[in-house]
């Protein structure tokens, strides 16, 4: 056990075919653990694409799920801020979301494992996680 690390907690919705499954790790969360909670996510049927919210109308979107859309579909390579994400979300989905909101979406999202998150507080970038982003992560 890593001593000095804060409790933290991870929580993993996961919508397949009707179902939904809720994995909820609770204690001393290692990149290590994560990378494991996410192998058993995949196991489950994976994170939902772009094309799983297709059927959806974009009103029952919800807004967090609209912003890793976007993310996905407009970046999906490299790193992105932002600002980078509300102007491709404003256009993609065709109406205003707040920086704040993006920003707050974007590192609530990366805390879930979506995205890696990297720089200073006031000039954060973010990329989505690959299965090879996986990997360099486990690897460090």
């Amino acid at each position: 056990m890593v001593r000095g690390m804060p409790t933290k907690k991870m929580r993993v919705e996961i919508f397949n075919d009707g179902d939904r499954y809720t994995i909820t790790f609770e204690g001393q969360v290692t990149r290590d653990k994560a990378l494991r909670l996410l192998d058993l996510v995949e196991l489950l049927g994976g994170m939902p694409t772009v094309n799983s919210e297709s059927s959806r109308p974009i009103s029952e979107i919800p807004k967090i799920e609209k912003v890793r859309l976007a993310a996905e579909k407009n970046f999906p390579v490299g790193w992105f801020s932002s600002t980078d994400l509300q102007s491709a979300y404003e256009k993609q989905f065709n109406e205003p979301i707040r920086l704040s909101t993006a920003s707050t979406y974007l590192s609530r999202l990366a805390d879930r494992g979506f995205f890696i998150k990297n720089g200073a507080s006031n000039q954060l970038r973010y990329r989505i996680m690959t299965a090879i982003s996986k990997h360099q992560v486990h690897e460090r």
